[in-house]
């Protein structure tokens, strides 16, 4: 640690106007870009780029190979699997550029995106939701959803802790981990 209180190794540039909380680690070649704020508590793998204008909360871990552009923010403890993908533009091209007109993204709070996972543009992860690895997201995401395939589909629940949830005889969701309960109300899971 330096006197800071977080580390940047060597072989990492980091831009003017960034902010990096305490007890955050950026390890090698990675980049962090202008207006840029990154929570306490941060891990950041090797070759990691946070865009300008990006928002990473605390407790955030992201994983080699990791391009988080402009237009997308993250919430606290969220996990960013190896070479998980992010975009902000819809209609990509390289001669009619978008001047900084990006759809926005957001990852809500303690939300896990698989490795090599495509989250694409405009769309919300809902918070304690689990994206499989490989998997396309093309649409909002409920909280506790356990998504997977291309484009990514709802294939079940996740506890907050991770695990798949299982459907009980009494029509609650159980945890078979923690023991976590949960009711399933309007499409969507409520802690019990």
């Amino acid at each position: 640690m330096n006197d800071s209180n977080y580390y940047i190794h060597e072989s990492s540039i980091v831009d003017n106007d960034v902010k990096i909380g305490d007890n955050t680690k950026i390890w090698h070649f990675s980049h962090i870009q202008s207006g840029a704020v990154i929570g306490a508590n941060c891990s950041l793998g090797q070759n990691v780029n946070i865009s300008n204008n990006v928002t990473l909360g605390d407790g955030v871990k992201v994983q080699n190979n990791v391009s988080i552009y402009e237009g997308v923010t993250i919430e606290d403890y969220v996990f960013c699997g190896p070479s998980c993908v992010f975009t902000n533009d819809l209609t990509p091209r390289s001669r009619y550029p978008k001047n900084h007109k990006y759809l926005p993204t957001v990852i809500r709070h303690d939300a896990t995106l698989g490795a090599n996972c495509t989250i694409v543009c405009g769309h919300e992860i809902g918070h304690h939701a689990t994206i499989a690895a490989g998997a396309v997201v093309t649409c909002d995401v409920k909280p506790h959803a356990l998504m997977a395939g291309v484009p990514a589909k709802q294939i079940g629940w996740v506890c907050e802790c991770g695990q798949v949830l299982d459907l009980a005889e009494n029509g609650k969701y159980i945890c078979p981990d923690c023991g976590h309960s949960y009711s399933k109300e309007n499409n969507c899971l409520s802690e019990n």
